[in-house]
């Protein structure tokens, strides 16, 4: 077993994990962060992804002892205040979810993508949301969310807002 501290969600947890653990099993098993959805467990779905330092990440590739410096970013962690992110709120105003599995992972995908302003148009956009799999929706409702909170989001770096 080893110590490992990690940042999640802007608080300290100091957990006892084994080295092969993975950062998914951690967040969801010792921290109670179920939000992080396991999927395929092969980096393939995108259902686990979280923000690690800003980059959106496979959790299930992680292993939990890699991310002792990081700051890592849950779906449970992107509301302030009671508000919830564009994003999220992108994601209802459009309805870009039916059962919702795959969607946490969509959103902390778009909130990496676009807080680090790596998409700059619908092509972008596309090929960005092409890496998560969903079996649902049929992608164009997730599509106009992203758009929406893509807008709302330049619109506040405009303003210096958020």
């Amino acid at each position: 077993m080893t110590s490992v501290t990690l940042s999640v969600n802007g608080r300290q947890h100091v957990v006892e994990v084994e080295a092969r653990r993975t950062l998914a099993d951690v967040l969801r098993d010792d921290l109670g962060l179920h939000g992080t959805h396991l999927g395929c467990e092969h980096g393939v779905c995108g259902a686990c992804t979280v923000l690690v330092d800003g980059d959106p990440t496979r959790a299930c590739l992680l292993f939990a002892v890699q991310c002792q410096d990081s700051s890592i970013t849950t779906i449970e962690g992107l509301s302030k205040d009671g508000a919830l992110h564009p994003v999220q709120q992108a994601f209802i105003d459009n309805f870009g979810l039916q059962c919702g599995f795959c969607t946490p992972g969509f959103i902390m995908l778009l909130v990496g993508a676009l807080e680090s302003h790596s998409v700059g148009n619908d092509e972008d956009l596309v090929e960005v949301l092409s890496s998560n799999l969903c079996r649902c929706t049929g992608y164009r409702s997730i599509l106009q969310a992203a758009k929406q909170a893509a807008a709302e989001l330049q619109a506040d770096a405009g303003k210096g807002a958020r």
